[in-house]
C-alpha cells in the first residue's frame, strides 16, 4: 500500500473532527453511537471497532455497540471481567490507552483465542461523561496504529462518550418506525410505519412476532429467526436485509437494524430497534445487506459461470467498478470465467497479446503482484498511483483490488476490481471485500465441483448411448435424449438401431427403472445384450425373451422396460415386441396417427418365465414409426394414456419430410422430470428390391449337384446365366465345407441386387471356418476356401440363431 503524506494525515485528523462534530450536533440522530464507531474503520483505519460498558452488578464489561468486520475473527468475546487482565479491563482500571502489535499480542494468555492472523489492537477508556466504558479498535495496517490514527481515535472515544439515546420503555410510546420485541413472551410493539411495511393495520396485528414471520418471504425466515438464536445471543448491534410478500407484485425488502438489551431481576432481555424501506435508504451505509443478498445468488448458482455472474452482478454497482475480473485458479494458472466488459478492447492489450482474444487462461507467474496476494490469501488494494506491472495497472488505473477466493484450505481463484478514475476506499468496501471472498470462494469450489459432475455424466452418457446412428437403405431415423434437468444422477433411458441380415433393422428403445450410477450400467449391459442377441439372428420375442432372463440371472434390484421392432425393409412390414413399455406410434403417410396394438409382457428382469408375443405393424412408403420413453408421455398433471394420445397428436401434426425438426418439436413439450429417448424412424421403401432364392440342402450323395443345378435354374431366371461359373465353383465349396465339417440341415440362401450376387450357406455348427495358411502338393482337401477368396470380392461368416452363415459376394457382369 502506498503511505499518506504528513499532509494527508494531518487532514484526516480535521475531517474526523468535523465528521464527529456533525454527528454530535444532533442528539436525536438514530444509532449515534454505532455511527461514532464508524467513523473509527474511516479515519483510523480500523477494520473493526466497539465500545464496552460495565454490567448492571459492576463485574463485567460488556459489548454495547459495534461497527466493522466480524469481531469473531478476532477472537474478541462480548463481556470481559473487571477484574481480569484484559486490554478494555486494563484501559478501564488504569484510565491510560493501551496500544498493542501483533507482538504484544501474542505474548498474552489470551492469544491461544485468537485465530492465525495478524493485527494491532487498542483499547481506550471514556474520559468525559458517559458510562466509564471502554473503546477498542483493530487494524491490520502493517504499521499498527500511527499517530494520526492515535488521535482520531481518542476524538472518536471522547464522541462515544455521550449518553445515546433512550429506548423506549416498555409500554411506552414507539417511534413510527421503532419496535421492542420480548425475548422470553415473543410479543412485539411496532410502530405503525412498520405495520404498513408489512401491510398490515392496526387492528389486524395481534402482538406476535409469528403474525410478522407469516408475512415474510418463506427463504428469508431462517435468517431473520437467527438474530435471535441461542449462539447469537450477545449484545450488542444486529442489522439483515430481509423480504416481506405485498398483495401484488414482487416481495418488498427490508432493513432491520436493532440491538439486544439485557434484562434485569424481572425484567426480559428485549430486541429493540428499527425497520426501513431498503430501497430508500442510501446505498452505501452498510454491507451487510449487499453480503446477503450475494449469499442468496450464490446459493442458488449451480454452474461456475452461475458464480461468477452472481459475484460482478453484487460487486460492480455498489462498488461502481468500471471493470472486474473473475477467473478460477487451476494450478499456476487463471481460467477466466467472466469479463465484465466482455469486450477485449476495455482491457489491457498485454492481456488480450498474452490472454488471447477468447480470454481462456493466463499463468500467474506472468503478474507476480497478483502471484503475491494468492499466497498471501487476504484482500489487497493499491490506490491510484500504486507502482504495478501493466498487466494489473491498466485494470485499475484508479485503484485496483484483488480479492482472493479462499476455500477449503486452498485457493478457488481470484477477482479483480478495477476504477479508471481515482477512487477512494472506504471501510464499508473494504469489509464487503473480504466478506464477499468467503462466499465465492466457497460457492466457486461447490460449483466447480457440479460442473465436474455434470461433465462425469455427460461423458458416461454419451459413452452408453450410440455415438451415431446408422444409415439405412429405405429409412432415415433420428434419435433424441434429454436428461432430467433435476439433479445430476444418470438416468437408464436408451435407444438403438441394429442393422439385420436380410435389409432387416431392429429398433430399440427402453428405460431402466431408477437414476443412478447402477441404473446407467445396467442400460448399458442391456442395451449391449440385446443387440448381441439381435445380431445372432433371433426373431424378436427370442431377443427379448434372452434379455428378460439374463437380467434376473444377474440378481439386480432394477427392472427395465423396452420395446424392440424388428422391420423388414424389402416387404415393408414389422413385428413388435414390448416388455412393459409404451407402444410405437404409427403416423400414416395421410397424416392420421394410431397407437400400435401391440400385446405386450412384463418388464425386464421381474419374471424368469414369461411370454413376450409379438404383434404385426404394416408399413407404407412416408409411414412414421415413434417410439419414446415416458419420461415425454407421462407427467404429474397427467397419466401415460393421456400422454400418449397427446404425443399421437402432435405427431400427426408434424411435417415427416424433416425428422430432425420433428423430434426437435415433439421434445418442446418434455416435463424433464425424468430423463427422455425418442427414436423416430420414416420407411421410405427400398428403392431397387433384392431377389431372393432359397434351398434346403438334404444329405444326399448327389447333394451338392443338386445346389448347384438349384443356383443354374435362379441365375437363368434372372437373367445373369452368362456368368455362373463363379458363382457355381463358391456354392459347390461352401455346400461341401457344411455337409462334411457339420450336423444337422443345411441352407442354401441367393440373393441378387443389381449385378453383385450373395451366396450364403448355413449350419447348425458355430465353428468358423478356418482358411488354411499353407497347403502342400500332396494335401487331399483345404483349397475350397482358397477358391472362394479368390473368386468372390468378399466374403466372411457370421453367427446365426443356433448355429453360423458363411457368405461371399460377387459382381457379376451383364
Amino acid at each position: 500500500m502506498v503511505s499518506e503524506g504528513v499532509a494527508g494525515r494531518r487532514a484526516r485528523v480535521l475531517r474526523a473532527e468535523d465528521a464527529l462534530s456533525a454527528l454530535m450536533a444532533d442528539p436525536d440522530t438514530p444509532d449515534r453511537r454505532r455511527r461514532v464507531l464508524e467513523q473509527a474503520l474511516v479515519f483510523a483505519r480500523a477494520t473493526f471497532a466497539a465500545v464496552y460498558t460495565p454490567s448492571e452488578d459492576g463485574e463485567l464489561l460488556c459489548l454495547a455497540d459495534s461497527a466493522g468486520v466480524p469481531r469473531t475473527l478476532y477472537g474478541l468475546r462480548d463481556g470481559y471481567p473487571l477484574g481480569g487482565s484484559s486490554p478494555v479491563a486494563d484501559a478501564h482500571h488504569t484510565g491510560r490507552a493501551v496500544w498493542l502489535g501483533p507482538g504484544e499480542l501474542a505474548d498474552r494468555a489470551e492469544a491461544r483465542r485468537t485465530p492465525a492472523r495478524d493485527f494491532s489492537m487498542a483499547a481506550l477508556p471514556v474520559r468525559r461523561g458517559g458510562d466509564g466504558g471502554c473503546l477498542l479498535a483493530v487494524s491490520e495496517c502493517r504499521d499498527g496504529f500511527d499517530t494520526e490514527d492515535r488521535k482520531c481515535l481518542e476524538l472518536i472515544a471522547d464522541a462515544v462518550a455521550a449518553p445515546a439515546p433512550a429506548a423506549p420503555a416498555e409500554g411506552g410510546e414507539l417511534p413510527p418506525g421503532a419496535f421492542s420485541l420480548a425475548m422470553d413472551t415473543g410479543r412485539v410493539e411496532i410502530g405503525d410505519e412498520i405495520l404498513e411495511l408489512f401491510g398490515l393495520s392496526r387492528d389486524e396485528f395481534d402482538g406476535k412476532v409469528e403474525t410478522l414471520l407469516g408475512r415474510t418471504v418463506p427463504e428469508d425466515v431462517p435468517s431473520l429467526m437467527s438474530v435471535v438464536e441461542a449462539d447469537h445471543m450477545t449484545i450488542g448491534e444486529r442489522e439483515l436485509e430481509f423480504r416481506v410478500l405485498q398483495r401484488t407484485g414482487p416481495p418488498k425488502w427490508l432493513r432491520l437494524r436493532g440491538r439486544l438489551l439485557p434484562g434485569g431481576e424481572g425484567v426480559p432481555a428485549r430486541l429493540s430497534g428499527t425497520v426501513d424501506d431498503a430501497s430508500t435508504l442510501r446505498s452505501d451505509i452498510t454491507d451487510v445487506a449487499r453480503v446477503q443478498r450475494l449469499a442468496a445468488a450464490l446459493s442458488t448458482a449451480g454452474t461456475v459461470r452461475d458464480v461468477s455472474q452472481a459475484v460482478v452482478a453484487a460487486l460492480r454497482r455498489p462498488l461502481q467498478a468500471d471493470r472486474i475480473a473473475l477467473a478460477e485458479l487451476e494450478h499456476d494458472r487463471l481460467v477466466v470465467t467472466v469479463l465484465d466488459p466482455p469486450e477485449p478492447e476495455a482491457w489491457p492489450e498485454l492481456w488480450r497479446l498474452e490472454w488471447r482474444t477468447e480470454w481462456p487462461d493466463a499463468p500467474v507467474r506472468a503478474m507476480p503482484t497478483l502471484a503475491a496476494a494468492l499466497r498471501e490469501g487476504r484482500a489487497q488494494i493499491w490506490p491510484a498511483g500504486t507502482a504495478l506491472e501493466p498487466a494489473l495497472a491498466d485494470v485499475g488505473p484508479g485503484g485496483l483490488a484483488v480479492l482472493p477466493l479462499p476455500a477449503a484450505g486452498r485457493m478457488a481463484g481470484a477477482c479483480l476490481i478495477g476504477w479508471d478514475r481515482p477512487h477512494d476506499f472506504g471501510p464499508d468496501e473494504r469489509a464487503l471485500l473480504t466478506a464477499s471472498a468467503g462466499l465465492a470462494g466457497q460457492a466457486l469450489m461447490r460449483a466447480r465441483a457440479f460442473d465436474a459432475e455434470h461433465e462425469l455424466v455427460g461423458t458416461l452418457q454419451r459413452q452408453l448411448l450410440p455415438r451415431r446412428l446408422p444409415k439405412l437403405l429405405g429409412a432415415v431415423a433420428v434419435a433424441r435424449y434429454l436428461p432430467a434437468t433435476a439433479g445430476l444422477e444418470v438416468g437408464g433411458d436408451w435407444y438403438d438401431v441394429i442393422p439385420l441380415p436380410d435389409n432387416h433393422v431392429a429398433l430399440v428403445i427402453g428405460d431402466v427403472q431408477g437414476h443412478s450410477a447402477g441404473a446407467a450400467t445396467l442400460m448399458g449391459q442391456m442395451r449391449t445384450a440385446l443387440r448381441a442377441y439381435a445380431v445372432e439372428g433371433h426373431p424378436p420375442d427370442v431377443v427379448v425373451s434372452h434379455a428378460n432372463r439374463l437380467l434376473v440371472d444377474m440378481e439386480t434390484d432394477l427392472f427395465a422396460t423396452c420395446a424392440y421392432v424388428d422391420v423388414d425393409m424389402e416387404e415393408g412390414s414389422a413385428w413388435c415386441v414390448r416388455a412393459g413399455h409404451p407402444p410405437p406410434v404409427v403416423r400414416h403417410p395421410d397424416g392420421s396417427t394410431h397407437i400400435a396394438e401391440a400385446e405386450g409382457g412384463p418388464p425386464l428382469g421381474v419374471m424368469a418365465q414369461a411370454d413376450y408375443p409379438m404383434s404385426p405393424i404394416r408399413l407404407q412408403r412416408g409411414t412414421l414409426l415413434a417410439l419414446t420413453t415416458d419420461g415425454l408421455v407421462e407427467s404429474a398433471e397427467a397419466d401415460i394414456d393421456q400422454g400418449m394420445a397427446g404425443f399421437a397428436e402432435r405427431l400427426a401434426a408434424s411435417d415427416p419430410a424433416h425428422l430432425g425438426v420433428v423430434a426437435d418439436g415433439l421434445l418442446g413439450d418434455a416435463h424433464r422430470g425424468d430423463d427422455v429417448a425418442l427414436l423416430l424412424m420414416r420407411y421410405d421403401g427400398m428403392a431397387v428390391r433384392p431377389r431372393r432364392e432359397t434351398w434346403t440342402v438334404w444329405r444326399l450323395p448327389e447333394a451338392v449337384g443338386h445346389a448347384r443345378r438349384f443356383t443354374r435354374r435362379a441365375l437363368r431366371a434372372w437373367d445373369v446365366s452368362a456368368h455362373t461359373d463363379a458363382a457355381l465353383l463358391v456354392v459347390s465349396e461352401l455346400v461341401t465345407n457344411a455337409l462334411v465339417h457339420t450336423d444337422g440341415p443345411v441352407r442354401l440362401d441367393l440373393t441378387l441386387v443389381n449385378s453383385r450376387l450373395r451366396v450364403a450357406v448355413a449350419d447348425n455348427s458355430p465353428r468358423s471356418p478356418v482358411k488354411p495358411t499353407s497347403i502342400g502338393w500332396e494335401a487331399t482337401g483345404g483349397r475350397g476356401l482358397l477358391l472362394v477368396e479368390a473368386m468372390s470380392a468378399a466374403w466372411g461368416t457370421v453367427p446365426v440363431s443356433g448355429g453360423k452363415q458363411v457368405w461371399s459376394e460377387l459382381t457379376l457382369g451383364r
